[in-house]
């Protein structure tokens, strides 16, 4: 089928859908239509209302106005089982899964393979979940325990599970978010047989490209309303970032000229005993150091070091030419050193606590007095960070957990800039948020540099790592293979690098 034919009638198509919660139009008569065998992204920052649409789509939630149509059918889609039974199946970024159960068992749930008298065929939901998993590219055995697989791994199973169901039209919401370079390309493969199989594929992703590479259509959100659909041929980067933020695509990395002054920080011969080996390198005032390598090559576990949530077997550090030891995070961040993990939700802040005490907990010590914390003291300095980073959210007294990552990732920023560190390590700093958010965050990066804050920025995407770092280190399998200065780096000398093609300056 050719991939921009649209004689074929929408598989399901949304019309004038509006959706309000207390204080909030998260739709505003948006229109999304989804065609058989084709790939319509969905664009937009975080906040403009995707997230919403794709549960009222699954059945999660019920618009408030609006029509949706399967085929030329008006249709209610009033439960997520109904939506299910309907042909609606989602892969979530973060779907949840059981820890417990085995692969299989998570892929089958609510659906497995009966036999006679109603009881749970084994071998075949065995049978039937390794099929499933070959063909999501997954080299998993389905008997596994969940718990004993990687978060890539996981994503895989997340991805069967969805296959399990002969669904019409499949939802892939940021699905390469936790994937290797290997494994989203095994993805890519999985979209086009999909797209063979005739599926109506809607595809939320904030990477571009991604979005240029496998989808045929894009629909575009603002602010909860749509500004913009059409084919992928007849647009490009700039329009797009123009329609979903209204700037260019320019200000994404808003690079600030600093001349980096003296060492603040010196690292020599780090090792760990399965991790990393032989880290060196000096880290100066005002320098936004970039830290680039594939999955494995041990960047974040290096930093989770740096930071005292690991040992090292030897080498030693000096903060402001003084020799440190850092054997916990607190003595970390009393030392000047803070930490930004990549898995804020479940290593970076607190998500059932409010946004205000989740940027205090670390600073309490300036938010009270006598033993007492004082509320206002604590909203003071809450407000002032969060303002800074333009965190958007119906008041600070709101839990971390109901804000989207963007935002999340914000908070977690925001609690370790209180601190008043002299160094601060942004693992991943921008994963999953939308280019809106990207660019307020590289914004903000680029003014604690000129306002003299060291800037360790472990990033995988490399215009990330081109556009803001001044200086970059490049890892492989543990070691450090190559520092480059930010003048005349290109992605292929970091992607020769990071690979071990070639010899690495």
């Amino acid at each position: 089928m050719d991939a921009m034919t649209t004689s074929s009638p929408a598989t399901i198509r949304l019309e004038g859908i509006s959706k309000s919660f207390p204080g909030v139009k998260a739709l505003d008569t948006v229109a999304l239509s989804l065609y058989p065998g084709q790939v319509t992204a969905l664009v937009g920052e975080n906040g403009a209302g995707k997230s919403t649409l794709v549960k009222v789509l699954t059945g999660i939630y019920q618009p408030d106005e609006g029509a949706i149509f399967l085929g030329n059918q008006q249709t209610v889609v009033p439960s997520a089982h109904a939506a299910l039974k309907a042909g609606i199946t989602a892969i979530h970024q973060e779907t949840v899964l059981f820890d417990e159960l085995s692969v299989a068992e998570n892929i089958f749930i609510g659906h497995a393979p009966r036999g006679r008298f109603g009881l749970i065929d084994w071998n075949r939901m065995y049978e039937n979940g390794r099929a499933l998993l070959k063909r999501a590219g997954a080299d998993i055995d389905p008997r596994m325990r969940l718990r004993d697989l990687s978060i890539a791994s996981r994503h895989l199973v997340a991805i069967a599970r969805a296959l399990s169901v002969d669904a019409r039209v499949v939802i892939m919401d940021e699905p390469t978010a936790a994937l290797s370079h290997k494994e989203i390309a095994e993805l890519y493969e999985l979209v086009e047989r999909l797209k063979a199989d005739g599926k109506a594929i809607l595809f939320i992703s904030h990477k571009f490209d991604e979005i240029f590479r496998i989808a045929d259509r894009y629909t575009v959100f603002r602010d909860g309303q749509m500004v913009g659909e059409g084919l992928i041929t007849d647009t490009n980067r700039n329009d797009l970032v123009k329609m979903m933020v209204g700037r260019d695509i320019g200000q994404v990395f808003p690079k600030k000229q600093v001349t980096p002054g003296p060492p603040v920080l010196t690292v020599a011969g780090y090792c760990h005993p399965t991790e990393f080996d032989q880290i060196g390198f000096e880290l100066r005032r005002g320098e936004i150091l970039g830290f680039y390598g594939l999955i494995g090559a041990g960047r974040s576990e290096f930093m989770q070091a740096l930071f005292g949530i690991t040992k090292p077997s030897k080498g030693a550090i000096r903060i402001d030419g003084a020799v440190a030891v850092i054997r916990s995070p607190s003595e970390a961040v009393d030392k000047g050193i803070v930490y930004v993990p990549e898995e804020r939700g479940r290593q970076g802040a607190i998500t059932a606590m409010p946004i205000f005490q989740n940027i205090t907990l670390p600073s309490i010590s300036k938010t009270s007095r006598a033993g007492f914390l004082r509320l206002a003291e604590e909203f003071k300095l809450a407000r002032e960070y969060t303002s800074r980073l333009d965190l958007r959210a119906a008041s600070l007294d709101q839990d971390v957990g109901t804000l989207s990552g963007g935002n999340q990732q914000k908070v977690v920023i925001a609690k370790w800039l209180a601190t008043k560190p002299k160094v601060i390590i942004l693992d991943e700093p921008t994963k999953g948020i939308d280019i809106g958010s990207k660019a307020a965050v590289h914004e903000f990066m680029g003014e604690l540099a000129a306002a003299g804050l060291s800037v360790i920025m472990v990033s995988s995407e490399i215009p990330e790592i081109l556009g803001m770092a001044d200086r970059v280190i490049v890892m492989r399998e543990g070691r450090i293979v190559g520092e480059y200065p930010r003048a005349g780096l290109t992605a292929e000398t970091l992607v020769r690098a990071a690979a071990g093609i070639g010899e690495a300056a």
